[in-house]
């Protein structure tokens, strides 16, 4: 049975995890431009929800291999440091969203059990691994994902609690998402260069998530996020791709950080 819900887990994560290309695709635009409704060609990108959901790639385009780089640098650049690279926007087929929903569902699913709070972080899933690949290619957290997430995390957690077997408090998730949100809003108003509005709203839906455990494991999903984007700052300046002061796109540690915040919660909570 604990095998089965492990191995649903996974395939939903990764059934979900192959319409991620195709959204953050579409979502991976600048400020104030309106989202992309074609492919690399200009074919008008067809499917379910007005073309939001699809298979990745365009049928349309044909088939063919990438044409490999001619020349390739073969020593960093001797003077000036390099910002932290992006990756730029393609509807091409890709394993990584695959991957990674389908890893992430499996470790919640083993470590929450048949809880129904388990429902609410399967069903957020697909859309953390979408914002975090959005952010890195673009460094930007779409209101369209964070402000509902922001709205739909708490409502569902209130539902989970009304059901027998939950492990989490709703009120404590409640107040998690105000906690962390204002916390991080602190933080954007001290220095609005190194943290967005967006990781603002992001930390909305993250605080209540990590809150249903508990203030223990909200601040142990905070602490991780923010290591993790340390780590990664302190690696870009070791390889000399950046500097101390070199933005980094921090949605994704944040997911990360929640991530392993209520993995530790589920597994801590009492049955």
């Amino acid at each position: 049975m604990f095998a089965t819900l492990i191995a649903v887990a996974a395939l939903w994560g990764a059934a979900t995890g192959l319409l991620v290309p195709r959204a953050a695709y579409r979502l991976s635009v600048e400020p104030e431009e309106p989202w992309r409704d074609t492919c690399e060609a200009g074919h008008v990108l067809a499917g379910p929800a007005r073309g939001w959901l699809g298979a990745p790639g365009c049928p349309a385009c044909p088939r063919r291999p990438r044409p490999l780089p001619t020349s390739a640098p073969t020593s960093a650049p001797t003077s000036g440091l390099t910002p932290a690279p992006s990756l730029a926007p393609s509807l091409t087929s890709s394993l990584t969203p695959v991957l990674l929903t389908a890893l992430s569902c499996a470790l919640l699913a083993a470590a929450a059990g048949p809880r129904p709070e388990l429902v609410v972080w399967l069903l957020c899933a697909p859309f953390a691994v979408l914002l975090a690949t959005v952010d890195v290619r673009v460094r930007r957290l779409p209101d369209l994902l964070t402000l509902p997430l922001a709205a739909a995390v708490p409502l569902l957690l209130l539902g989970a609690e009304l059901l027998p077997y939950d492990a989490g408090s709703w009120v404590q998730a409640l107040l998690g998402g105000l906690a962390l949100g204002g916390g991080y809003f602190v933080l954007h108003l001290i220095r609005p260069s190194g943290m967005g509005f967006g990781d603002v709203k992001l930390a909305l839906s993250l605080g209540a998530a990590l809150g249903w455990y508990g203030w223990g494991v909200l601040f142990a999903g905070t602490f991780a996020g923010f290591l993790f984007g340390s780590l990664y700052g302190f690696g870009l300046v070791l390889v000399r791709r950046g500097s101390r002061k070199s933005a980094i796109p921090f949605g994704p540690f944040m997911i990360g950080g929640a991530l392993l915040g209520l993995l530790l919660g589920a597994l801590s909570a009492s049955p």
